[in-house]
């Protein structure tokens, strides 16, 4: 049987270091002695993740919606992290839940900007140099919100499918190359998350959770680990999760009036 991949070897570059699920897997991959480009928003953040790993890690403030500078930041990274092999497209967000007719556009825009756009930049500036090493892996993170619709999920699960099937696009033009992708899909997954869909309400945060049992940040870390770490022949193409506690509704019928 082939060996799994030593974490050791890989060099990892994540955007939406500073929270959740992005902050749980540069903690996971840092542990396991890979090195790693943390990428995020807030610099506060990315300075304790500094602080406590040390030169295995590089941390950049970056707003991977601005496409010169994502271009920048991988021009300009230090020799010891030039030769990234995983960058984790993870930065991401939902914001509002009102069906489409009461949604805020300026909402959707941001979402658009961030989980397809901000996606698409950090994969454009990183697969090149990857491609030339012929050999890495591209993890994009997806959603059950792309395959499964729900109440208020409109521009978000539609995100989502297009993370989705850019994945598998993907996939076909690096068929060859060395270069593996995995879209990971998680469902119910307790992070800021929420907080951030209902602009800072705690309490309509914590509603989504209560009586259930979520996943958390590190329990994606490890599926993102697992992935990564399979043989180079091996490449998990997709990993969709969901809380034990989670499943699937019947089909929605509106009667009319008798």
């Amino acid at each position: 049987m082939t060996s799994m991949l030593d974490p050791k070897t890989l060099t990892l570059l994540v955007t939406g270091a500073t929270s959740g699920i992005g902050a749980a897997t540069a903690r996971r991959f840092a542990r396991a002695g890979a090195r790693v480009i943390a990428v995020g928003r807030r610099a506060e953040r990315l300075a304790d993740l500094q602080a406590e790993f040390g030169a295995r890690v590089h941390t950049a403030v970056l707003d991977t919606r601005d496409l010169a500078a994502t271009e920048r930041l991988v021009a300009e990274l230090p020799a010891p992290f030039r030769d990234f092999n995983v960058v984790f497209a993870n930065a991401g967000l939902a914001m509002g839940l009102e069906p489409a007719y009461a949604a805020k556009v300026e909402d959707w825009d941001t979402m658009v900007a961030t989980n397809i756009n901000g996606m698409l930049y950090t994969v454009r500036a990183t697969l090149p140099a990857m491609i030339a090493r012929g050999e890495g892996h591209v993890v994009l993170t997806g959603s059950i919100a792309g395959d499964y619709a729900y109440p208020g999920a409109n521009v978000y699960g539609a995100s989502k499918a297009f993370v989705k099937q850019f994945a598998l696009n993907l996939l076909a033009d690096v068929h060859g190359s060395g270069v593996r992708v995995t879209n990971i899909e998680p469902g119910l997954t307790e992070t800021e998350f929420s907080v951030v869909r209902f602009h800072g309400d705690q309490g309509k945060a914590d509603n989504v959770y209560a009586g259930a049992t979520p996943m958390s940040g590190d329990d994606i870390a490890e599926q993102v680990l697992f992935a990564c770490s399979q043989p180079r022949h091996v490449n998990i193409t997709r990993i969709q999760a969901m809380a034990a506690q989670q499943g699937f509704g019947p089909l929605a019928l509106k009667r009319r009036p008798a």
